[in-house]
């Protein structure tokens, strides 16, 4: 079994681990090991017997064959240690944001205040009345449900050619096109934003992925993501206030940024216990702002224990992610989070996350490093280096920005392969 956080390096240039055969013009005994674990990077020369570690480029897997399934195949078993229930509903802070639209600064204040607390412990909240219209969220799930129930061969035309390609429409089923263990019980629908919309909109995207026929989806998608762009920067705002630097600060960092976007299908599972919808992992983006249905599935690791947060109809849930957490000089917790899934339905949800311009430097401002005596928690270091790493190297857990920060400042650096 090939650990999920092996990074593979030949002659000085690293190999990424998903899809990848070792190269015939590389002799074995040039190949080094580089295992991440939670503290350390850890590098060793090893000979490498098998000329095929990782070949899943052909695999594919539908909710066809998830929900014929009497029992959880192996690929989809997870560790004893993980699967742990939560019993207790997490008591988020629920922000309304009526009265920031309004202006009204009292309001605002207090907002700041209460989010200001649940970032600094477990890094997740929720908003309501924040403006992005129910019918457009309702409208979502529909093509949601409409694409997801396609034939497999249908969804496959939404598949990325190469492992580090956002820039097409991405399916994938149980990511088994990137790992070959503790594979998810789910199916997603991916796309990346650009900044710059007229580079490539999200309609010419579906169209030429999946035929006029999907020129709906499309639009419905275009309108969200610019409903949640809206909504995130005005959540930066308040997260600026509740640090005490200046209100724009993030507002204006994030003006430009792009997003990635992705729809979440989690099929009815035989034995729930044994397996995950998504792992236990904290988002390298900045921001997740998530919509789940009514079935509910998203818990929260809080106060040492997961505890479950209660799907509303009318709520956005946000999510600190790790790339904000440097942004705050670590301040600010990125949420530690899990999708179950059950026996008797499916579940759904609709995720936007944020993202920095990718060659924007991630750097706290000067307030927040001041308060620590000029000391930094993380080195600057640029969005298309954290995705990069993750998209390739590393599968995202909880401690994905520690390994990043390791490996980039690892007295030995690689170049990557771009």
């Amino acid at each position: 079994m090939i650990p999920n956080n092996l990074i593979i390096a030949c002659n000085g240039s690293l190999l990424p681990i998903f899809n990848a055969t070792l190269s015939p013009s590389c002799p074995t005994s040039t190949y080094t090991v580089f295992l991440m674990d939670s503290t350390h990077l850890l590098s060793s020369p090893l000979e490498i017997q098998d000329q095929t570690l990782v070949d899943h480029h052909n695999s594919s897997i539908g909710s066809s064959f998830l929900q014929n399934q009497t029992n959880v195949p192996k690929e989809f078993l997870w560790p004893k240690v993980d699967l742990v229930n939560a019993h207790q509903e997490l008591l988020e802070p629920l922000v309304d944001l009526e009265r920031f639209f309004r202006g009204d600064e009292l309001a605002i204040q207090q907002s700041a205040k209460v989010i200001r607390a649940a970032c600094l412990t477990h890094g997740c909240f929720q908003v309501i009345n924040h403006g992005v219209d129910s019918h457009l969220i309702n409208a979502a799930y529909y093509h949601l449900n409409r694409f997801f129930h396609l034939p497999l061969s249908h969804k496959l035309r939404a598949r990325r050619a190469t492992t580090a390609g956002l820039n097409t429409l991405n399916y994938s089923g149980a990511h088994s096109d990137r790992f070959s263990s503790n594979l998810p019980w789910k199916e997603t629908l991916t796309f990346r934003v650009h900044e710059n919309p007229k580079e490539s909109s999200v309609v010419d995207l579906f169209k030429s992925s999946l035929g006029d026929d999907f020129e709906e989806m499309g639009i419905t998608y275009q309108k969200y993501c610019e409903g949640m762009k809206s909504l995130a920067l005005a959540v930066m705002e308040i997260l600026a206030i509740s640090l005490g630097v200046d209100r724009l600060h993030y507002k204006n960092y994030f003006q430009d940024g792009g997003s990635i976007m992705r729809c979440n299908y989690y099929p009815p599972c035989p034995e729930p216990g044994l397996t995950f919808g998504t792992g236990p992992h904290c988002d390298a983006t900045s921001l997740t702002i998530l919509h789940q249905d009514e079935v509910g599935g998203l818990e929260i690791f809080a106060n040492n224990k997961w505890q479950i947060v209660r799907p509303r109809q009318d709520a956005l849930v946000i999510n600190i992610g790790e790339t904000f957490t440097a942004l705050t000089n670590g301040r600010y917790k990125s949420c530690l989070h899990r999708a179950v899934v059950n026996s008797e339905r499916a579940r759904k949800s609709l995720v936007y996350f944020v993202c920095p311009r990718e060659d924007k430097v991630v750097r706290p401002p000067e307030d927040l490093v001041q308060g620590d005596q000029l000391l930094r928690a993380y080195p600057d270091f640029t969005w298309s280096d954290f995705l990069h790493f993750t998209q390739n190297y590393y599968r995202a857990d909880a401690h994905t920005l520690h390994s990043f920060i390791k490996w980039l400042s690892s007295s030995n650096p690689i170049h990557h392969n771009r």
